[in-house]
C-alpha cells in the first residue's frame, strides 16, 4: 500500500511523540505539525483506514507494524540527513527544515550513500 507525503510526515511525528509521551493524542500531532483538528481528524482516519495507525491500550494513537517501519524510516533519514547537511555548515535550524523536504524524495541509493559517508565521518 502507498503513502503520500503527508502521511509519511503524520507517522513519523506519531512515532517522535511516542518517544516523548506516556500518550499521544491527536491534539498532539495538531500541536507539533500546526494543523487544525479537523485537518488532523482526516489524516487519522485515512490512516486508521490504510492500515498504519490503532488505537492504544492507553486510548491513545499507535503505530501498527506497517505504520511503525514508515515511520522509523523517514525518522532515521531526517536525522541523517539533517546532521549530514549540519556537518557541511548549514545552521541547524536549516538543514531541520531542509531534512524534512528532501527526506521524502531522496532516492535509497543516494540516502544510503549519503549513511555511509557520515558514518565514515564519525569514525575519523
Amino acid at each position: 500500500m502507498s503513502i503520500h507525503e503527508s502521511g509519511e510526515n503524520y507517522l513519523e511525528q506519531i512515532f517522535i511523540l511516542t518517544k516523548q509521551k506516556e500518550k499521544v493524542r491527536a491534539v498532539d500531532i495538531c500541536t507539533a505539525l500546526g494543523f487544525s483538528r479537523p485537518t488532523v481528524s482526516v489524516m487519522l482516519r485515512e490512516l486508521r483506514a490504510d492500515g498504519f495507525v490503532t488505537t492504544a491500550e492507553n486510548g491513545g494513537l499507535a503505530l501498527t507494524e506497517q505504520g511503525e517501519v514508515i515511520a522509523k524510516r523517514m525518522y532515521e533519514r531526517h536525522c541523517i540527513l539533517a546532521e549530514t547537511l549540519m556537518l557541511l555548515g548549514v545552521s541547524r535550524e536549516v538543514a531541520l527544515e531542509d531534512a524534512c523536504k528532501i527526506e521524502h524524495d531522496i532516492s535509497e541509493e543516494t540516502f544510503e550513500r549519503l549513511r555511509d559517508h557520515l558514518e565514515q565521518h564519525r569514525g575519523k
